[in-house]
């Protein structure tokens, strides 16, 4: 299925906690949320009124203690009146169950035209850029801000003309810790490959849990196929450890000019992971 495609078979959500079934998983995953990763999100009056891309580090494997923080936070602070869409992979919204999700939780295609159909109408939109690189990044990395050299979201940003506003994330590295990022990895365990995915790494979960399965199952093919089904399946990157999960969000930046090069855009990008660590130092406290 191509891009244009998928922009023309999604539509544009609220964010999920808006609609009845997204409210109600916020209402009951909130507690549990507050409980276990405590977040804190300080410069929600940065936000533009329009539209803009809501740039935010990534880690931890799948970032669902990130992920499930910004929702906390951003319900906490405008209810079910302020929409937001976030970026997922493609091949969530035709595979089922995770395409129902998407339809849930607000979602669109990390595509061209999924994006400028959303800014289009006004829905602001939160980008990880770092994507895989940056979400596998190995926890001794973690004071780092490293979208691995991709500018896509600046380019979006230059054509739709929409300011881009940093936010910064500490405390997520701590509740998955992974220990291993490989390309090579991806391919071995196939799985990754399918989802559409580069890179691939090695959690403490996962080698708990690889651990474990060695510990209580007979050495047998089956034990092997046990162990790689494992470490392939996105499982071994949900939250191990609680830890405190701090969030800050920068004043815009502009747009770049329609004229910018790529090397222009690169060059942007470099200052944004730079200023975005010193938010992380400054503000966040790191951790």
């Amino acid at each position: 299925m191509q891009a244009g495609q998928f922009a023309r078979r999604v539509t544009v959500a609220r964010p999920g906690w808006v609609t009845p079934t997204g409210e109600r998983g916020v209402r009951l995953l909130g507690p549990l949320v507050r409980r276990l990763f405590r977040p804190t999100c300080v410069g929600f009056e940065h936000l533009p009124a329009g539209p803009y891309l809501l740039v935010a580090n990534h880690s931890a494997g799948m970032g669902v203690a990130e992920i499930l923080s910004i929702v906390t936070c951003w319900h906490q602070a405008f209810g079910t009146g302020r929409p937001l869409a976030g970026f997922a992979l493609p091949l969530g919204f035709v595979v089922w169950p995770l395409s129902w999700v998407h339809r849930q939780i607000g979602t669109i295609p990390s595509t061209y035209p999924a994006a400028f159909a959303a800014l289009a109408q006004g829905v602001p939109i939160l980008v990880f850029p770092g994507g895989d690189h940056e979400s596998l990044t190995p926890i001794w990395h973690r004071a780092q801000v490293d979208f691995g050299g991709r500018i896509g979201f600046l380019k979006i940003a230059r054509q739709s003309q929409v300011p881009v506003v940093p936010l910064a994330i500490a405390g997520g590295p701590l509740t998955s810790p992974i220990l291993l990022r490989s390309r090579l990895l991806a391919t071995l365990l196939v799985v990754p490959r399918l989802m559409g995915l580069k890179r691939w790494g090695i959690s403490l979960l996962g080698l708990l849990g690889a651990g474990l399965l060695a510990a209580v199952v007979p050495w047998s093919a089956w034990l092997a196929l046990a162990i790689f089904l494992w470490l392939g399946s996105p499982f071994p990157f949900l939250p191990l450890f609680p830890a405190t999960i701090r969030m800050v969000i920068s004043p815009p930046l502009p747009p770049p000019a329609s004229d910018a090069t790529d090397a222009d855009l690169q060059f942007a990008r470099v200052a944004l992971e730079r200023r975005m660590e010193a938010l992380l130092t400054r503000f966040v406290g790191g951790e």
